[in-house]
C-alpha cells in the first residue's frame, strides 16, 4: 500500500506523520515482543560481564628468574630497579614503585613475586572484530582487481582471455563458498607452504589463504557486474571516443568505466556487503575472526545471549558503514 499523493498538501503531509507512526508502532511493537520473550525464557542475563571481551584490566607480575637476594632496591619516581644476586650472577628488574612485592634483603626463589602492575588489554571480542575487518578490506581490493581484470577479460574478443574469464566465472560461481576456503587452506596451503619450507623460507598463515578464498570468490561476481556494467553502456561512446583517436584502452579508461562505474556501485555494495558477512566462515580453518571470538567467548562464559546480539550488532554496523560509504560515493559521483 502506497503513500497517497494526491489532495491538498495538509492532507498528504498528515498521511505521511500517520505512516511514520505506524511504522514506529511496528519497531516498538517488534522490540516490546523481544523484551516479553526473553523475560519467559528460564536464562539469567548478564549484560554488565559483556564489556570485559571488549577492554579488560590485566594484572600483570614481574617475576625473579634467580634463586638469591634482593641486594638493591632504588626508587626513582614511579619506577623502582630491584637487583637480584644469586646462582654467580646478578640480574636487574624495573617495577613501578605502587606495585614493589620485595624489600632489600629478602630471600627470592625462582617464580617469586617482585613486583606488579594493571593494564588495559584489547578483548577477545574487539580482536575477532580487528581480523574481520582487515581480512575483509583486503579481500575487497583483491576481489576489485581479479574482478576487473576478468570482467574486462570476459567482454574481450580474444578467445584466450574471454574463456579463461568464463572458466574462472563459472567454476567460483558454481560451488560453494566453504568447499573453495577448505580447498585453498587444506590443498592449495599445503602445497605452496610445503614448496616454502622446502626453499626455507616463512610458511604462510592461515589468513592469506581467507583472504584469497573471498577474494576469489568476491572477483568471480565483481566481474560479472563490471560486464553487465560495461555493456550497458551505449556502443556509440566507443565509437566516438575512438574517433576521437583514442586507443582501445584509453577509450574504456577515460570514457566507459567512469560511466559503468556510477551503474554498478549499487551492486557492488551489496557484494562486499555479502563479503563482509562471509568472513565468518574462515573461522573453520583457525582464523579467529568475530565468529570464531563469539563462539570461544560463549563456550567460556556460557552466555549465548548476549554475546551472540552482540556478535550480530558488530556485523551491523561494519555492514551499515560500507553501506553509508558507498552511498557517498553514489552522490561524488552523480555530481562529477
Amino acid at each position: 500500500m502506497g503513500i497517497p499523493t494526491g489532495g491538498s498538501p495538509r492532507r498528504a503531509k498528515g498521511a505521511y506523520f500517520l505512516w511514520v507512526a505506524v511504522f514506529c508502532l511496528l519497531i516498538l511493537g517488534t522490540v516490546g515482543s523481544l523484551y516479553y520473550a526473553t523475560q519467559k525464557v528460564d536464562y539469567v542475563w548478564r549484560w554488565y560481564r559483556v564489556p570485559q571481551y571488549f577492554f579488560y584490566h590485566e594484572s600483570v607480575e614481574i617475576r625473579s628468574e634467580l634463586d638469591g637476594e634482593v641486594k638493591a632496591v632504588a626508587t626513582d619516581g614511579d619506577q623502582t630497579r630491584i637487583t637480584v644476586e644469586g646462582e654467580g650472577k646478578s640480574l636487574g628488574y624495573q617495577v613501578p614503585s605502587k606495585g614493589l612485592r620485595v624489600a632489600r634483603g629478602d630471600r627470592i626463589y625462582p617464580g617469586d613475586v617482585l613486583g606488579s602492575f594493571e593494564r588495559w588489554r584489547v578483548g577477545i571480542l574487539l580482536q575477532g572484530l580487528w581480523v574481520t575487518l582487515k581480512v575483509s578490506l583486503l579481500a575487497i581490493i583483491f576481489g576489485i582487481l581479479l574482478g576487473l581484470f576478468a570482467g574486462l577479460a570476459r567482454i574481450s574478443s580474444n578467445p584466450a582471455l574471454k574463456w579463461s574469464a568464463i572458466t574462472y566465472i563459472e567454476l567460483i560461481r558454481g560451488s560453494p563458498l566453504l568447499v573453495q576456503i577448505f580447498i585453498w587452506y587444506f590443498v592449495l596451503g599445503t602445497v605452496i607452504n610445503t614448496l616454502l619450507a622446502r626453499q626455507g623460507m616463512q610458511q604462510l598463515p592461515p589468513l592469506w589463504f581467507g583472504v584469497a578464498a573471498l577474494a576469489f570468490f568476491a572477483g568471480a561476481y565483481v566481474a560479472e557486474i563490471v560486464r553487465s556494467g560495461i555493456q550497458s553502456i551505449h556502443r556509440g561512446q566507443m565509437e566516438a571516443a575512438r574517433s576521437l583517436g583514442m586507443s582501445y584502452p584509453q577509450a574504456m579508461v577515460q570514457v566507459i568505466l567512469p560511466q559503468a562505474l556510477r551503474r554498478i556501485l549499487p551492486p557492488l555494495a551489496g557484494q562486499f556487503i555479502s563479503l563482509v558477512k562471509d568472513s565468518s566462515l574462515l573461522g573453520i580453518i583457525a582464523i579467529r575472526e568475530l565468529t570464531k571470538a563469539t563462539r570461544e567467548v560463549v563456550t567460556t562464559s556460557l552466555q549465548p545471549f548476549e554475546l551472540w546480539f552482540v556478535c550480530a550488532l558488530l556485523y551491523l554496523i561494519l555492514t551499515f558503514g560500507l553501506s553509508m560509504f558507498v552511498q557517498y560515493l553514489e552522490r561524488r559521483t552523480a555530481a562529477a
